[in-house]
């Protein structure tokens, strides 16, 4: 598997650039990770990331977006809970780029 420098750390990634060991996310891994999606960070990413890493944590699966939207939309309401707001934060794909940030796995249903 593919070595990258992170912050002066060596960070394993698969060969679609998700972080292996899960335990080593950390927020310079995500702003890496973002400019690797070519994703500026705001506040708006961070509460996606923050939620995605929350599901993963109590569910321990990744979600597709349809899920993703569903979930969101329930704890975070209907105007953050849709595909056009989640889309223009994560214009590649709000799961699996959102996901690749968080240090989580690649969802399950994603190209």
């Amino acid at each position: 598997m593919p070595m990258v420098n992170i912050a002066g750390k060596e960070v394993e990634v698969d060969e679609e650039g998700y972080l292996v060991d899960l335990s080593q996310w950390n927020e310079d891994i995500a702003k890496y990770m973002a400019v690797e999606e070519k994703v500026e960070l705001t506040d708006s990413h961070w509460e996606v990331v923050n939620f995605l890493r929350e599901y993963y944590a109590e569910y321990q699966i990744a979600p597709a977006v349809r899920v993703l939207t569903k979930a969101i939309g329930k704890k975070l309401g209907p105007e953050k809970g849709n595909n056009k707001y989640l889309y223009e934060l994560f214009p590649y794909g709000p799961a699996k780029q959102a996901c690749k940030i968080a240090g989580l796995p690649k969802p399950t249903g994603c190209i």
